[in-house]
């Protein structure tokens, strides 16, 4: 018996990096699903920004990538055509998209799907904080065009929708409104654990006194609003030692950024070290104190999660699904109110060696903790064989409790059944191993 085939479509990829949180989180779903679905990638040929293809993959053709299969298509592939012989001729249960406003990843495949030149099957659609209200604002008019447009032309009607936490879910249900009659909630995966040697993690020194260290991991973009953290650490007045690691996306906006750290005062001693390599992130945050972190708007938030898996905890803002309950490893507070980062950054500038350690072991049972009990694998399973149709049992030997669909203004339709799986074409997707692929940055 053939498992669930589950056609995905996104923009980018691995070894792609530069487009942040989507690729980490499809690699994490090929990572922890990828032996139960069939999983088969749609992407570009190269990543954000470049002006040429990977190296070493086969083009408009399928690579085998880890669990998956994956198609880097061409500019000329990625076109009505190229799409829909791409969609006709890959056998598949559910097609996957990965973002709203996607003109090619997204935009042709349902105008092929309304246009009735691909297979009537399950189509799914995951936003990826494309509805926030900080995403939207950012080219603003084009997106409210494009948005007015797919409405009138009917191409989110009859979608399976995808939000990664309750909050996405309502801001899905006001931009779509009464066209999104099913929306479940199903949280991304985080990454697959790893084993780590708790000892061999590089610890601050334990020279006291000593200025506290802070960490900003993430791409230099508007929306992870590192401009934010800059001018609250103009107000601290205890010694702080502040790294800033990531991509920078935005050249203007770290111009500004740059500015405001030339402007702090001597107490803040602050380094930029550029992007850090995926196998080497855990000991760039291991190496710091606190993460700070006060993103404007976060679908998921992978990079929480990497930083309490290496003993760091994190302190981050109210836009994301991350909230902290009574441990001291996540500290959650408002952008409404940057006087409440100054002091929480203080009062972590205090603490004696003996409490520092104190919270990278609290910190390091949180990420245990979530990865045991939270990460949500049962409720991501369960909503690929509901959107499919498939009853949990077909494929999956234990019985795992159902996705719940977010309540909605108007009753929510049953999701149909699909037809019956047809086995795979002798030979489609003609997969090949590929060279190793290079290790790329995702900071």
């Amino acid at each position: 018996m053939h498992r669930p085939v589950v056609l995905c479509f996104v923009d980018y990829y691995l070894p792609g990096f530069r487009a942040g949180g989507p690729t980490r989180t499809i690699a994490n779903f090929v990572d922890m699903l990828g032996d139960e679905f069939d999983i088969r990638i749609v992407t570009r040929d190269r990543d954000y920004g470049d002006d040429a293809p990977y190296e070493g993959v086969r083009i408009d053709g399928w690579n085998k990538v880890g669990k998956a299969s994956v198609f880097y298509a061409s500019a000329a592939t990625l076109s009505m055509k190229g799409l829909r012989e791409v969609l006709n001729e890959t056998e598949y249960d559910a097609v996957y998209l990965n973002s709203f406003l996607s003109p090619k990843m997204t935009g042709i495949p349902l105008l092929l799907r309304r246009l009735k030149q691909v297979p009537n099957k399950p189509w799914i659609l995951a936003p990826r904080g494309e509805f926030a209200s900080a995403a939207l604002a950012a080219k603003a008019l084009k997106k409210r065009v494009y948005l007015l447009a797919a409405k009138a032309a009917g191409l989110y009607n009859n979608l399976t929708w995808q939000a990664s936490a309750s909050h996405e879910a309502d801001d899905i249900r006001k931009v779509i409104g009464a066209r999104a009659e099913r929306i479940f909630v199903s949280p991304d995966l985080p990454r697959a654990p790893v084993a780590l040697d708790e000892t061999r993690l590089p610890m601050s020194s334990h020279r006291e006194p000593r200025p506290l260290r802070l960490v900003f991991l993430s791409r230099l973009a508007p929306v992870k609003n590192l401009d934010f953290l800059l001018d609250v650490l103009a107000t601290v007045r205890r010694d702080v030692e502040f790294t800033i690691y990531g991509l920078k996306e935005n050249e203007a906006y770290w111009q500004q950024c740059q500015q405001k750290i030339a402007a702090l005062p001597a107490n803040i001693r602050t380094t930029y070290d550029g992007a850090v390599l995926p196998d080497d992130v855990p000991q760039a945050f291991s190496k710091h104190d606190l993460f700070v972190f006060p993103s404007r708007g976060e679908n998921f938030g992978h990079v929480v999660l990497e930083s309490l898996s290496a003993g760091t905890s994190v302190m981050v803002s109210d836009r994301t699904p991350w909230r902290g309950g009574e441990t001291d490893a996540l500290e959650v507070l408002t952008l409404d109110q940057p006087d409440a980062w100054r002091d929480a950054i203080e009062r972590w500038a205090v603490l004696n060696t003996k409490d520092r350690k104190s919270r990278r072991a609290n910190a390091l049972a949180f990420a245990r903790d979530y990865m045991e009990n939270r990460a949500g694998v049962k409720e991501c399973r369960q909503f690929f064989l509901n959107a499919m149709g498939l009853p949990a049992d077909l494929w999956i030997t234990t019985q795992t409790p159902a996705a719940k669909p977010v309540a909605a203004s108007r009753p929510t339709r049953s999701i149909p059944k699909s037809s019956p799986m047809s086995p795979l074409k002798q030979g489609h997707p003609d997969v090949q191993p590929t060279p190793a692929l290079a290790k790329r940055s995702v900071a």
